[in-house]
């Protein structure tokens, strides 16, 4: 499976800009090759955003996740939306299975070729440092999880990273690769890489960490996208810049590498 990270410029509040960024990189994603393209968090209006995020909000349904939806079957490719901004009261009149009858989520989608919804993740872990998105939304409750292209791939968002007890649940779940979209600031570069290298090497799994590029008023987005193999070995990686990060992943690598160091096997409870 040929994957895509498409590290993106964002502008603050601006959906229909981002998102029109968005559609190019996938529709270049899709020229390459990719069978699954992975966006960043919170990408259709910037993490940093905040006075933006109830403004831009939308039920599962909504316009902006309708276009996204649109955008990989146009493309015939896997989508994980990396995240929007999801108003949960409009979900649920909906008939959407939501964590709250209101609020806000962090809320990631991932679309199969046709554009079908096949799994919804809302951000389990808000990052309260210096953040306001713990003040601003509601966390999720439920794991992530879809097959594709001989992958079970596991969702998960930014600050889940630093928390390993999240994948392995995942792992428990059967997950062979694990995305991670993210808006991972400077200036914490060396948590960034040791992070997301540590859960693909713990769990013998795939991971994908999928940041953005973008200058809030307040921060820098580092990029560095990167995608790990089971043994925490880098396949391919970004600077800062706004790119494209693309790579092909083997799903027998997995039973090969688990086989050769069973580590998991050994676990003890």
């Amino acid at each position: 499976m040929k994957l895509a990270l498409a590290q993106l410029d964002q502008t603050a509040g601006d959906v229909d800009e981002n998102v029109d960024r968005a559609e190019r990189a996938v529709a270049d994603a899709a020229d390459r090759g990719a069978d699954l393209v992975v966006l960043p968090e919170l990408f259709t209006v910037g993490f940093f955003a905040f006075d933006a995020y109830a403004r831009t909000a939308e039920g599962i349904d909504g316009p902006t996740f309708s276009r996204l939806a649109d955008l990989a079957a146009d493309h015939g490719v896997g989508l994980l939306a990396g995240s929007h901004v999801e108003d949960l009261a409009e979900s649920a009149a909906a008939g959407a299975d939501t964590p709250a009858s209101e609020g806000l989520a962090n809320t990631a989608v991932f679309y199969d070729r046709d554009g079908d919804r096949r799994a919804v993740y809302r951000k389990h872990h808000l990052f309260g440092y210096e953040s306001a998105e713990a003040r601003l939304l509601t966390p999720g409750e439920t794991l992530a999880t879809v097959e594709f292209e001989g992958f079970t791939v596991g969702v998960s968002v930014c600050y889940d990273l630093r928390f390993p007890e999240f994948y392995r649940r995942l792992a428990d779940r059967g997950a062979t690769l694990v995305c991670v979209p993210s808006a991972w600031p400077y200036p914490r570069v060396e948590h960034w890489q040791t992070l997301s290298r540590a859960r693909a090497i713990e769990n013998l799994t795939y991971v994908a960490a999928a940041n953005g590029a973008a200058t809030f008023e307040d921060a820098t987005l580092l990029g560095r996208s990167t995608v790990y193999d089971p043994w925490g070995t880098t396949l391919a990686s970004a600077g800062d810049e706004s790119t494209l990060v693309v790579t092909d992943l083997d799903p027998d690598r997995i039973d090969a590498v688990r086989e050769e160091f069973p580590a998991l096997r050994d676990r003890r409870e």
